[in-house]
């Protein structure tokens, strides 16, 4: 039994090491006409929009700040007080 068990793990482990041809997809191979290839390239480009668009966000912000946008700031003043103490009786 224990030659049997043994004789098992060693071709498992020679059909796991063996070589086997690679075959690769139509995008790797160089077949550029392909749907796959052509698939990939929207996806890359699609990537390259949301990845400018974030960038130009964070861009936009950093000038923004970097401006100090006055006009924001005098909207949220909070309105000046009246110097002079109000009466209870003019209540």
């Amino acid at each position: 039994m224990k030659w049997f068990r043994k004789s098992l793990v060693v071709a498992a482990a020679l059909a796991a090491l063996a070589p086997s041809p690679l075959f690769a997809c139509a995008a790797c191979y160089g077949k550029s006409d392909s749907p796959l290839a052509s698939g990939m390239n929207a996806g890359i480009f699609t990537l390259l929009g949301v990845i400018l668009s974030v960038l130009t966000c964070f861009a936009v912000f950093f000038v923004h700040v970097m401006r100090g946008d006055k006009s924001q700031l005098n909207d949220s003043a909070p309105p000046i007080p009246n110097p002079t103490p109000k009466k209870p009786s003019d209540v």
